[in-house]
């Protein structure tokens, strides 16, 4: 099937299945199937609450994607957290007549009807970070189980002799993210029967807001002085969470992931113990090459999937697993200073000085 065929067949699939999509006859240019040499890709990202979307992989995808395709085509799209908003925006993306989607999805299952209309469209998807559910054609995203290990021993670690003191809180992200739930079995492989989980919560949408009050309602029930760490699935998380903790002043060992500014900075400060890093060019470059060669009409290599995965509708999809790093107070210039997510300079304002200064920063 040549690439303008399956372009055509893209938006006539998906003005059947979008409600006010223009039909074939009164299409406008921009909706025009791709022609032969052409990369139109399409970007669908989850969210801007968490800062890493539109500060780092946005601009590393599209970079990288402008440098094995000069001339691409990209069209962006940004969720804001609603499942159904991504739904619409496939639909769009599909009547534009981008040849490949990479795709992180708000909600693995709900998206899994976007990704067949993909399929039936012969359009590919590559899940980036996310495993969506449905036909997906490639993925890459961390080892998000040994994320969750790392972070509780992490926390173990920092417990110490407290361990079988007192009660830990556990918040474990969204339950409609796949990596939350691979996070929170991670976390308990190394936690169960080695600290007491007082109290346990999904936080919805990741929203911060949610975990501050989640833990306020912790230290009510437990009692502030029961409470001798936090697991929390995010740095996102661990900013609501942080901020209860100082309201009854309680500072215990806290973790998180995405190695986020402020998390990096609360680290310095003693209020955050760890973060973890997942450096996200080497995951942007994977996504954006498995999508200009996907565009392209090429196989994935092997050195781009290494590995299988199955999806949560139990589907065999090729993936690139990388493997996270732990960030803490003694190690910040070796990992997210070295790898450009943060220079000293934007670590260390007047605020965080002195702490730069003990940590070896300046």
């Amino acid at each position: 099937m040549t690439r303008t065929l399956r372009g055509a067949i893209a938006l006539a699939g998906a003005a059947a299945l979008s409600l006010g999509a223009v039909s074939m006859s009164a299409a406008q240019p921009g909706a025009a199937a791709a022609k032969q040499g052409e990369v139109k890709i399409g970007l669908l990202l989850p969210e801007s609450k968490t800062t890493r979307y539109e500060k780092f992989d946005r601009p590393y995808i599209e970079q990288k994607i402008k440098e094995l395709a000069p001339d691409a085509q990209i069209d962006y799209y940004n969720a804001a957290e609603s499942a159904t908003t991504q739904q619409q925006q496939v639909n769009t993306a599909l009547a534009k007549g981008d040849q490949v989607l990479i795709l992180d999805a708000v909600d693995s299952k709900s998206i899994q009807s976007s990704v067949q209309k993909a399929r039936d469209a012969g359009v590919k998807v590559v899940a980036y970070d996310r495993l969506a559910q449905g036909p997906v054609d490639a993925y890459v995203s961390y080892d998000n189980r040994k994320v969750g290990e790392l972070q509780g021993q992490a926390l173990l670690d920092a417990l110490g002799d407290k361990a079988d003191s007192g009660q830990i809180v556990m918040h474990n992200g969204s339950p409609t993210d796949p990596n939350a739930a691979e996070f929170k079995a991670g976390a308990h492989s190394v936690l169960d029967g080695k600290v007491k989980i007082g109290k346990e919560y999904d936080t919805p949408n990741w929203d911060p807001n949610n975990a501050n009050q989640q833990m306020s309602g912790a230290i009510s029930a437990l009692g502030k002085d029961n409470i001798v760490g936090v697991y929390s699935a995010n740095d996102g998380l661990a900013a609501g969470i942080a901020t209860a903790l100082k309201a009854s002043g309680i500072n215990v060992p806290l973790t998180g992931q995405d190695a986020q500014l402020d998390a990096i900075q609360r680290i310095l400060l003693g209020t955050q113990t760890i973060t973890v890093e997942k450096p996200y060019k080497p995951e942007a470059d994977i996504a954006a090459t498995m999508a200009v060669d996907l565009a392209e009409g090429k196989e994935l290599p092997e050195s781009l999937t290494p590995t299988t995965v199955t999806s949560g509708s139990g589907e065999k999809v090729p993936a690139n697993l990388l493997t996270p790093i732990v960030v803490d107070k003694n190690n910040i210039k070796d990992t997210v200073v070295k790898d450009g997510l943060y220079t000293v300079q934007e670590i260390c304002t007047p605020t965080y000085a002195d702490a730069c200064k003990q940590a070896g920063l300046q």
